[in-house]
Order: C-alpha cells, then structure tokens, then sequence
C-alpha cells in the first residue's frame, strides 16, 4: 500500500506555490498518494490588491488547489509544509491553520509521522533556515520525525545546498529556477521514501 503525503503551504505571490508543486510531485513520484492544499488566506482585500502579483496568484489558485483541513492531516502518513518567511518566521496564514491542530495533536495524531519543509524569502539570507527551524518547534512538539533533505544528493548543491530544506531567495522576481524545482522534487521522493521505510 502506498503511503499517503499531504503537501501544506501558504503562498502569496506564488514562490512557495511552487515549490510545493515540485514537492508534491517528487512524492508522486516516489509512489506516495499525494494531497497538495493552501491554507486560507487570512488578509484582508485591501492589502492583497496592493501587490498585483498577490492578487494574480490568488485569483489563479483559489479553484485549483483545495483549502487544506484537519482531515488532510488525519488522512495522511506524512507531511510537508512550506511557508514564505516572515521576519525569520512562519507566515501567519499557515501558523493559524497549525494553531487549530491542538485536538490532533492530544489524540496523538502526529506520532511518528515523517515531516519536511521548505520556504522562500525575498534576500539569500533572509531568513530561510531559520523559518524552517521555527517550524520544527512544532513538529517536535507534534512528535514527529523530522525529515532534512540534508545532504543526501548532488543536485542539492545547486540549489544553493541547503540542508534544511529546499528555498529560493525570491527579490529578483523570478520564479524558482530549475535547480530549485529539482531540490523540491528532491525533498519529496526523499520524504515518501522515508514515510515508506517506516511503515514497513
């Protein structure tokens, strides 16, 4: 039986949209049922009709990824989670969606349950790696295990070879590059492999 991945995130302009696609995609492909969800946008019109790109990205995606619940937790055996940095930490919109698992979480849904992340922030060192340590607070609290691409592959490397998880430094304004969609797909396969071995 495969095993089933949920793939969780925030995005505003889209980055982290991304990136999640690929992470999804390279747990496909490491045979695992995959569930790729948004959590709900919690800000209000005003700002996101500031930022044409947020606009754009939302209008694009509120009918082509489904909003994440409690029950995509329930259903799968392995998650990852994927968050733009705010200050060094995790976007609002998904601590909001994480805040609301406290039922879970004292029923001992998240047990032993493999766990990855990923991010994207404006400058190269604006924070990635620390957003992705904030959100294993949680999975340590959760009692997860936690699942670092690491250094387990070459092509991580040129991603900018970060062990922590996959990121993208987004103040060009580009989209993630290819190296950086590879590393996702990367993390992904690596999760499902990793859900798979622990099952059996």
């Amino acid at each position: 039986m495969s095993v089933r991945v949920a793939v969780i995130y925030y995005s505003a302009t889209g980055n982290v949209h991304q990136l999640a696609q690929a992470v999804a995609e390279g747990a496909a492909a490491g045979n695992a049922e995959v569930r790729l969800r948004r959590v709900a946008e919690m800000a209000p019109d005003t700002s996101i009709d500031s930022n044409p790109a947020w606009r754009a990205h939302i209008d694009a995606t509120k009918s082509e990824v489904p909003e994440a619940t409690l029950e995509d937790l329930e259903w799968a055996d392995a998650y990852a989670f994927g968050t733009p940095t705010r200050f060094g930490n995790v976007a609002a919109q998904l601590k909001q969606f994480i805040d609301r698992t406290g039922g879970l979480w004292q029923a001992g849904a998240f047990h032993n349950k493999p766990v990855t992340s990923f991010t994207s922030a404006m400058n190269q060192h604006g924070g990635q790696e620390s957003t992705i340590l904030s959100l294993n607070n949680v999975f340590y609290h959760w009692g997860c295990v936690i699942v670092p691409p690491g250094y387990t592959d070459p092509l991580l490397f040129a991603a900018g070879g970060n062990p922590y998880g996959t990121s993208w430094p987004s103040g060009s304004g580009e989209a993630p590059n290819e190296a950086t969609l590879a590393a996702g797909r990367y993390q992904g396969r690596h999760l499902a492999d990793i859900a798979t071995r622990l099952q059996s």
